[in-house]
């Protein structure tokens, strides 16, 4: 799968980036049809409460599916997000199975 990795006012070391594309690798054996993807990792500074925040944007034929995850390190927000998406391609592969 096709990956592209945002990270947003801040340059994103290169163990953090190969911990989400693992992360993200694993979600094929759940649906292999997904086309490419979209990472976008920030940071936020809410309420003088430093979190990150993970965004996963997956393309699968007909559809788009997003999740967005806060926690206070990057690979708990990925872990997160990566288990909403994980749940969404199960659904999206049923309802595919279903038709």
């Amino acid at each position: 799968m096709k990956l592209q990795m945002h990270s947003i006012h801040f340059e994103a070391d290169q163990q953090l980036t190969d911990f989400v594309q693992q992360r993200i690798d694993k979600l094929e054996t759940f649906y292999d049809r997904v086309v490419e993807g979209e990472v976008f990792l920030k940071h936020n500074n809410n309420d003088g409460i430093a979190t990150k925040t993970v965004e996963i944007k997956l393309f699968v034929p007909g559809s788009t599916l997003f999740s967005k995850e806060e926690a206070p390190s990057f690979e708990a927000a990925a872990d997160a997000a990566v288990e909403a998406m994980r749940r969404q391609l199960k659904k999206f592969k049923e309802k595919q199975m279903a038709h």
